[in-house]
């Protein structure tokens, strides 16, 4: 199947221009005109936070999504026992809150989604996974999968882990570890302060941050811990007026989407000249927020940033931005559309769009495109995948050709680490369906 530049342009249109659930309902009238009438269609559901304090992160995710799926089905679909299929991607508003999110995968399932989509939330992740947890074992022949993109809490390919979910980003503690990689080096670096939202995934940063400097830094001291209320915070100035008065040199956060960029920006504003070492900070407003001020003062760590070296990484990044040439538009995942070619290879391999046999299949997806080889790890559906950490510098120095969202800032690559230096043990026990 393939869509032709117009309809492309059509999709591209009716996607930024209406709302979520117009979006929702305009996308697949587009679809049908480029796909064979007895083609049927295999649904993503994204349910995600597409308005209120983050939306814009859901935008991110939708933009990433979308050209995943418009990949696959110009190459002529997902290719199963009964044909060809499309994929399809529709939307669902969670408004970022669980109880939105319960609610939208009771429309999801409705509409007979068997793949939801997630991961701007470990809190909505792991009410997700409840959720249809309790739906498939009530309905094993409509059961459906959660592939997680962003949900970093540890616990839910530990302690919590599940059969139906599947886990494509690395979580708080493997990221945790690749910061750490950099931060262990600076021997300058004496004090340091940790700030973060205060839910699942904040609380774990910190206290992963904590343990990892206890091994690795035990000659730094921790002069300032904070969890603030998350999406709620409008002014991050008294905070970073603390950290300032702390005396710390460095701040680690996970802090995303206006979280970090409003914090780093209250940096900037109250003489703060330490470092952030961050999950987030190579995109989404951080950049262009701190300014000159962040050059060689702001990491990042990221499963790829868009400077990472060769010409695989070049050819996909060059790709999204053909697709997305707004400069606002510009942060792509790569792990997203890694997940998306990951469940391709499973239904193939199924050869239905199943749950049950699509979940045993995925379990064991290895892959390697764009310069990136990653795998499934059965044993708790945690994705093993390498990592970068980057240094905020200006575009057009050594290392940097590539700014992010225009800002005329972008990330020099100072660390790559294959999966097996930042694999974690996990404690997952799995209960497998019969």
């Amino acid at each position: 199947m393939n869509f032709s530049t117009r309809q492309l342009a059509l999709i591209s249109s009716i996607a930024f221009t209406m709302g979520a659930a117009q979006a929702a309902q305009a996308l697949q009238p587009a679809a049908d005109k480029a796909v064979a009438a007895d083609a049927p269609v295999i649904q993503l559901a994204l349910i995600e936070g597409l308005s209120g304090p983050f939306g814009n992160t859901g935008e991110v995710v939708f933009r990433n999504l979308l050209l995943a799926t418009e990949r696959v089905n110009q190459r002529g679909g997902v290719r199963l026992k009964t044909g060809p299929h499309a994929l399809q991607l529709k939307r669902y508003d969670s408004k970022g809150q669980a109880d939105e999110a319960l609610s939208m995968l009771g429309a999801a399932l409705e509409d007979g989604a068997h793949f939801v989509l997630q991961g701007n939330s470990s809190a909505v992740a792991s009410a997700l996974v409840d959720g249809l947890q309790k739906h498939n074992e009530r309905q094993p022949d409509k059961a459906a999968l959660l592939l997680n993109y962003a949900a970093v809490d540890p616990a839910l390919t530990n302690e919590r882990c599940n059969f139906w979910h599947f886990r494509f980003d690395a979580h708080a503690d493997m990221r945790m570890t690749a910061l750490m990689s950099v931060l262990k080096t600076d021997k300058t670096l004496q004090r340091i302060y940790l700030i973060g939202q205060d839910y699942s995934f904040g609380q774990a940063v910190l206290r992963e941050a904590k343990r990892q400097l206890g091994q690795q830094r035990p000659d730094v001291e921790i002069v300032g811990e904070e969890l603030h209320p998350m999406g709620r915070v409008k002014d991050f100035l008294p905070y970073m007026q603390k950290v300032k008065a702390s005396g710390a040199q460095a701040v680690i956060t996970g802090n995303f989407g206006n979280d970090l960029s409003l914090l780093v920006k209250a940096g900037k504003d109250a003489g703060f000249t330490g470092k952030f070492y961050t999950f987030y900070g190579n995109a989404l407003g951080a950049p262009a927020a701190i300014g000159e001020a962040g050059v060689g003062k702001v990491l990042a760590v990221a499963d790829w940033m868009p400077n990472v070296p060769g010409a695989e990484s070049l050819n996909f990044y060059q790709g999204f931005k053909q697709r997305f040439p707004n400069p606002a538009d510009d942060y792509a995942h790569l792990r997203m559309h890694l997940m998306v070619e990951a469940l391709v290879q499973a239904l193939e391999k199924a050869g239905t769009d199943q749950a049950r046999p699509v979940a045993l299949a995925l379990e064991n997806v290895k892959l390697k495109r764009w310069g990136q080889s990653v795998e499934m790890r059965a044993a708790d559906h945690q994705l093993q995948q390498p990592l970068v950490v980057g240094v905020m510098d200006m575009a057009g120095q050594p290392g940097v050709p590539f700014d992010v969202e225009g800002s005329g800032y972008g990330f020099r690559i100072l660390s790559q680490l294959k999966p097996a230096q930042v694999d974690m043990p996990s404690s997952c026990n799995m209960k497998r369906p019969n």
